[in-house]
């Protein structure tokens, strides 16, 4: 009798990428998930009988995990042993939803916000597990670039994209702004704008109201900020910034030290996705459906940096 592909990819040594879906497979909310979508989903009276919601998620997760587009989707599943096995799909029997179905899956998420009410019951688990403490919360944001040409069907560059100077560098797209709960570095909470934004104009939505202290870089200097924070009882841990012609004193540079150790944390959600995950570019026109794919990205990383703890 013939093995199937799923039995034979059961039978090989474990790859890496093996083992991070399977990781991954085992601590998602699943359930959670499928409720929240599956009212979107309801099958039609007429027409093809849908995909599996189940299958059509993981396919979702994937592309965000791989920084697949939708027809890479479709054809990495049928060239993957890996994604067969995480998808419980078996290539004899069962078919691939094509780059078409691909697309109205995540159409449908965007449509409905799905991917923000999937961030939120994320942070809700985590919180129930107490890995999000609401004692303290670092801010931080990353620019992530779109295309700056202007050789494309409109003539025109995206307008919803801007342009800013980071250094000696000028960098054109928008701005991811988060909020990482600062003892477990659980990201709770994202804002996205345009690359022109300043970093500071974003902070106060980046709070969640509770907190004791609140860590940044010199970004988010200012001097009536930190005062309020005093008046409030709030730690304010905003990196000291010097003032024009004049350099910080050894004090301040001990402090900047200090604090730039405990807001370290801030960093490792921007690091997976960014080095990990490879999503430098925005993939889509427009603030909010990539507002939308960073929403699952984070609750992805969320669930990732979690991984042990919750499958423990």
């Amino acid at each position: 009798m013939q093995n199937s592909f799923l039995a034979i990819a059961q039978r090989k040594k474990q790859l890496k990428c093996e083992k991070f879906l399977e990781e991954m497979n085992k601590v998602i909310p699943w359930k959670e998930f499928i409720e929240e979508i599956k009212p979107f989903y309801e099958e039609k009276e007429l027409g093809r009988k849908k995909t599996d919601l189940k299958i059509m998620l993981k396919i979702y997760f994937l592309q965000q995990w791989y920084n697949l587009s939708d027809p890479g989707a479709e054809e990495a599943v049928y060239d993957r042993n890996s994604f067969q096995k995480f998808l419980e799909i078996d290539l004899l029997s069962k078919n691939v939803p094509d780059e078409t179905t691909i697309l109205n899956f995540r159409h449908l998420l965007e449509e409905n916000r799905l991917q923000e009410k999937l961030f939120g019951i994320t942070n809700n688990l985590l919180e129930e597990k107490g890995l999000i403490m609401k004692e303290g919360t670092s801010v931080d944001a990353t620019i992530v670039t779109a295309p700056s040409s202007t050789k494309n069907k409109d003539r025109k560059r995206d307008g919803e994209m801007k342009s800013c100077k980071k250094g000696n560098e000028w960098y054109f797209g928008m701005k991811a702004h988060i909020g990482v709960e600062s003892k477990n570095g659980f990201v709770h909470s994202l804002e996205t704008t345009s690359a022109n934004v300043h970093d500071r104009d974003v902070m106060e939505n980046l709070l969640h109201g509770e907190e004791k202290i609140i860590l940044g870089d010199k970004g988010y200097y200012k001097e009536e900020e930190k005062k309020k924070m005093r008046e409030k009882g709030i730690y304010c841990g905003i990196m000291d910034k010097a003032k024009r012609g004049k350099k910080l004193s050894i004090k301040q540079e001990k402090r900047n030290k200090k604090l730039s150790s405990a807001r370290a944390k801030v960093e490792f959600p921007f690091k997976v996705l960014k080095d990990q995950w490879k999503y430098t570019k925005v993939k889509y026109k427009g603030l909010f459906k990539n507002t939308m794919q960073l929403f699952s990205l984070f609750s992805l990383i969320n669930l990732y940096r979690a991984r042990k703890l919750l499958a423990a």
